[in-house]
């Protein structure tokens, strides 16, 4: 099942190729659907069902909580709007936005409890606090990656302001690291002093293969035909297109996959 939903992922990643002939919600839900069924199953061996579900509640409740307020005041990530690019939404929000924490939320802790060894160990002492920080950072990185594409390429979402990252504030990825945080600190304590499960080597390689899968996806962005090579924001920004593929590719490439490569390599020196 979990090589069927990684599968079924790649698919999205490639639909990524053809813009033009693929509808734009096809390809949202094939990137966002799969992955969170995969944290449900990969996460309920792991963490048992309950576990597991304690982890999607927070994910979706926090996530959708900070989404939903920057609708309304700009804080944290600041104003923007949401198209009808992802679909049904709910109080201004996409559902399907809002279902993404889970899937990449999951596979980025997998990532990180991996690079800090902590992997079939019970969260105690210093690790219930750098556990989070670690996987808000791999989290972020994610983010960093794919967010000027989906705001000025694909249209998902408008940012009223503009911002210097091709058209992204700053206040976004602060946003996203205060979101990933809370959710990720209080399922750290939910999980403190819990007995973890004891999972082989080969096990959670399937999540941080899925974070690799993420990273390589991006490499794999097209844009429609029929685009100029310049865009401008909604602040009036002129920005080059190859420019915004470019940064898309080089934040996967060095900061994403390294997050792998390391989480990978941590996976085979431990041998569990």
């Amino acid at each position: 099942m979990l090589i069927a939903l990684l599968a079924l992922y790649l698919l999205g990643r490639i639909c990524q190729l053809f813009p033009d002939r693929i509808p734009s919600l096809l390809i949202v839900c094939l990137h966002v659907i799969p992955a969170a069924l995969f944290a449900v199953i990969h996460g309920s061996r792991i963490y048992r069902w309950r576990g597991v579900l304690v982890f999607v509640f927070l994910c979706l409740g926090v996530g959708a909580f900070f989404e939903i307020l920057s609708l309304w005041t700009g804080f944290p990530f600041g104003h923007d709007q949401f198209t009808s690019l992802m679909g049904p939404k709910l109080f201004g929000l996409p559902i399907l936005l809002a279902l993404a924490y889970v899937g990449m939320g999951y596979c980025s802790w997998v990532v990180a409890l991996t690079i800090l060894r902590c992997q079939n160990r019970t969260i105690s002492g210093s690790m219930t606090f750098f556990a989070p920080l670690a996987a808000s950072i791999v989290m972020v990185a994610w983010d960093f990656s794919m967010e000027p594409v989906w705001a000025n390429i694909d249209h998902a979402w408008i940012w009223r302001d503009g911002g210097p990252y091709f058209g992204v504030p700053v206040s976004n990825f602060l946003g996203w690291f205060l979101t990933v945080y809370v959710f990720y600190q209080l399922f750290a304590l939910y999980l403190r002093r819990r007995e973890a499960g004891s999972e082989r080597a080969s096990y959670w390689r399937f999540a941080i293969l899925f974070y690799a899968v993420s990273a390589a996806g991006n490499l794999l962005v097209a844009v429609p035909w029929s685009m100029p090579r310049f865009i401008t924001d909604i602040s009036g920004r002129v920005w080059q297109v190859s420019g915004i593929l470019w940064a898309t590719r080089l934040v996967s490439v060095f900061v994403m996959l390294p997050f792998a490569v390391i989480a990978w390599v941590v996976t085979a020196d431990n041998g569990s």
